[in-house]
């Protein structure tokens, strides 16, 4: 059975106890890869979230995706290797990243789906409302999206490295 039924594919459903070892096993690694991150002013850029948003997206969705980032968020948080801004810095890259996948099943598509979703819609989220309601700072939509974009990039890269390996050793298709 391949992964690729994990994305949402009417293909066959992969066991729920299967997804949500994955999901876990990749939070696990995304908070356990967080000292990895790079301060930039009030963010931590983590391209390492990146990697494991693309890898995520691809192997068990959207949705599950998007629970491996809330949780791997909530962490990071929780033991201070994170500030807020890690909310949106991940969740709307990890959905576009699972869409895109789940529609062309394209290791580039997915990746610029994880730019685009965190480089321009989690900088616009963080900035506009994050920033503001919860860390109480008034900061320029653009001090977020060139931090967002190139943190988002190279873990999207390295993304797609991940998936090629995946799809080599026959998790996907």
């Amino acid at each position: 059975m391949s992964l690729h039924d994990a994305s949402g594919s009417p293909a066959g459903a992969v066991a729920p106890t299967r997804l949500i070892a994955y999901s876990v096993a990749l939070a696990a690694l995304a908070v356990a890869l967080s000292p990895l991150s790079i301060p930039t002013g009030i963010a931590k850029v983590s391209p390492t979230q990146h990697f494991i948003n693309v890898i995520a997206g691809a192997l068990v969705g959207p949705w599950w995706g998007l629970a491996v980032a809330l949780v791997t968020s909530l962490v990071r948080n929780a033991l201070g290797l994170g500030t807020p801004l890690a909310f949106p810095g991940s969740v709307f890259g990890v959905v576009l990243a699972g869409l895109a996948y789940r529609y062309t099943r394209n290791a580039y598509f997915t990746a610029l789906g994880e730019v685009v979703g965190t480089g321009l819609i989690g900088a616009t989220v963080g900035a506009l409302l994050v920033a503001p309601w919860l860390m109480g700072k008034d900061i320029a939509l653009t001090v977020l999206i060139l931090p967002f974009l190139l943190s988002s990039a190279v873990g999207a890269a390295l993304g797609v490295a991940g998936l090629m390996v995946l799809r080599r050793l026959g998790y996907l298709r």
